[in-house]
């Protein structure tokens, strides 16, 4: 992969990355509950899914889903359940008085939830499988340019992840009463049911 290529997928990425989604919103509801440290558990997890679904694209299995509607709509009903469950699960978080960092959630699960929250959406691979290929030059060795591709991927959204963790982390003293606690649990519970009924309703085009 030339220079010049690498720097046009650089540039693409950044892009999509900075674009508000289910894990930008998952690193931030963690960061601010419960810290950057622990939001990164679920950056971990998006990445891992993200690495996951290049490796789904590079065996072709992105082209099946583009292709099928009903993969399609098995994948993305999945995965639009699955943000719904996690806006409701939120949503009804209970706060107690004097102990604002309680919750149902538990810091070992944010690993999960990240892979979770980006393998059950069927259009990122979709857009992955369509994005990818603009970038590699068939003339050379394809397994080093997809780790190329792979590397700069998980790189730059780990980066934007971790930004948006970071800066939300800096509001947990701002939210370090019950009501407060309560209210963002509310908010950051409506964006991931949000996030799913969007996902529910949206088509492979």
């Amino acid at each position: 992969m030339s220079l010049h290529l690498w720097l046009g997928f650089l540039a693409a990425t950044l892009v999509v990355a900075l674009l508000p989604g289910p894990g930008a919103v998952l690193s931030m509801s963690v960061g601010m509950r419960h810290g950057y440290w622990h939001a990164l558990k679920g950056i971990a997890g998006l990445q891992t899914a993200l690495l996951m679904q290049l490796a789904l694209v590079a065996m072709g299995l992105g082209a099946l889903l583009a292709a099928s509607e009903a993969a399609f709509m098995a994948v993305k009903l999945a995965g639009a359940g699955y943000l719904v469950w996690l806006g409701v699960r939120k949503w009804n978080s209970r706060v107690e008085e004097g102990d604002p960092a309680l919750e149902p959630d538990v810091p070992e699960g944010f690993y999960r939830q990240g892979i979770l929250v980006n393998l059950g959406n069927p259009k990122a691979i979709i857009f992955i499988a369509a994005l990818v290929p603009q970038f590699i030059n068939p003339a050379e060795p394809q397994l080093p340019q997809f780790l190329i591709i792979a590397g700069t991927t998980c790189t730059v959204d780990t980066m934007v992840m971790s930004c948006y963790a970071l800066l939300a982390s800096r509001l947990r003293r701002v939210t370090a009463t019950s009501r407060a606690a309560l209210l963002q649990n509310r908010i950051f519970g409506g964006l991931f049911i949000s996030a799913g009924l969007f996902l529910a309703g949206s088509s492979r085009h």
